[in-house]
């Protein structure tokens, strides 16, 4: 729940990254808001109508809520595309519905974007949402070392000026293992 609210904390905020879980975590709750909201209306069809049309009034909350939830949605999904390196203009693809094939090929290229992971370290759109206390760490550290952009800074010890071991330099992930590659992204260690 914490994830849906802090989307509606954002409510127009286009800009910056937002992971995986912050755009299906609100997706989720967005979709059982709205099947509450019909669930609603359809009751108030079902009885209280009587044949008068006022029970149709119980669709207006779910009207409002579409309104409402409309530019925290966009905004959330270009956060996503910006999380995987992608540009939010992307999200035009979605228009591509009105062509019937096209319309196809192009949700699941949509939802493929949604779902895959985050660039490491930061990229043009801002840093890793996964990782931000490493992000504050070099913008509030002149020494801190700059690995080029997309690539990620291993952790530094703030107090001594010292690189913490057994963390990947490329994706920042905790070594668990004597593996000499990196489990998550395969980078000799």
């Amino acid at each position: 729940m914490d994830w849906y609210l802090m989307v509606w904390k954002k409510y127009a905020d286009f800009n910056g990254r937002s992971r995986r879980k912050e755009y299906w975590m609100f997706a989720l709750f967005n979709f059982l808001a709205l099947l509450a909201l019909v669930a609603v209306g359809g009751a108030g069809l079902a009885f209280i109508d009587n044949g008068s049309g006022i029970g149709g009034v119980l669709f207006v909350p779910l009207g409002v809520y579409i309104l409402a939830a409309l530019i925290p949605s966009l905004a959330v999904r270009v956060r996503r595309l910006h999380d995987s390196g992608k540009s939010g203009w992307f999200l035009l693809l979605a228009l591509a519905g009105i062509i019937p094939i096209v319309g196809i090929v192009a949700t699941v290229l949509l939802i493929v974007f949604m779902c895959l992971d985050s660039d490491p370290g930061s990229n043009e759109y801002g840093p890793n949402p996964k990782f931000p206390e490493l992000s504050a760490m070099a913008a509030g550290n002149p020494g801190f070392p700059s690995m080029g952009l997309g690539a990620f800074p291993p952790p530094f010890i703030a107090n001594t000026g010292e690189y913490q071991f057994g963390f990947c330099k490329s994706c920042g992930a905790k070594f668990e293992d004597a593996s000499p590659f990196c489990s998550r992204c395969g980078t000799p260690v």
